[in-house]
């Protein structure tokens, strides 16, 4: 669970708490493609009744980053290269707009940010942190398109971020990935410059190239 998530958690109902909770380990990979919970399991976890556990369950399968099978059955999905494909397209599309809209408003101090959670990164990929790797790829990105100002925009891609969760804890262990992603660099140096062409090009390629190693 993410830090903001443990600092706003008395606030929260039961049911946001497990949502959140469970959402954040799935987005961040901390949970394998085709991985089974338990609405018992959950309750315990979290320590909650059955209820909020399953109408948290119930709103990440409609998000789908939950599957239930006709016995009632929960696990994470397991993608087809098919689904894959489509979900790689639907980043390609929104990133790209979103980042394109950023470019107005890419000051110095967000590309220092920028630049300052691609070094997290490469630490995470050093110390072999698949986990931590996919969050702070996934802040890099979050932390560009903020600038867009197109929250509706931001919510479809951060649904797609959340259906992909599992099958980047995957994709990392394919890549075996011994430095942070070049196309970020890329996509510094376009914004340094002021290069939508490039930069549209970089971010179509970061968020498209790994998983295509997926369905190869």
């Amino acid at each position: 669970m993410s830090a903001l998530s443990r600092t706003s958690e008395p606030t929260l109902s039961a049911h946001d708490r497990v949502y959140r909770g469970l959402r954040n380990r799935i987005m961040f990979g901390q949970m394998s493609p085709g991985e089974q919970l338990t609405l018992r399991g959950i309750g315990r976890e979290f320590d909650v009744s059955m209820t909020p556990a399953r109408e948290a369950v119930q709103r990440l399968v409609a998000e789908g980053a939950l599957s239930m099978s006709a016995s009632g059955r929960v696990s994470t999905p397991e993608l087809s290269n098919d689904r894959i494909e489509e979900l790689a397209a639907l980043r390609a599309l929104i990133e790209v707009e979103l980042a394109s809209r950023a470019l107005p408003r890419a000051h110095l101090a967000l590309i220092d940010r920028l630049q300052a959670i691609n070094g997290t990164i490469a630490d995470a990929v050093s110390n072999r942190d698949a986990v931590g790797y996919i969050r702070t790829n996934l802040d890099f990105h979050r932390t560009l398109y903020l600038r867009a100002q197109a929250p509706a925009m931001l919510a479809m891609a951060e649904t797609v971020w959340l259906q992909l969760g599992p099958t980047m804890r995957a994709l990392y262990g394919r890549l075996r990935r011994t430095e942070a992603p070049q196309y970020h660099r890329l996509i510094v140096a376009a914004l340094k410059a002021g290069d939508e062409p490039g930069l549209r090009l970089a971010v179509r390629s970061d968020v498209t190239q790994g998983l295509r190693l997926l369905t190869g």
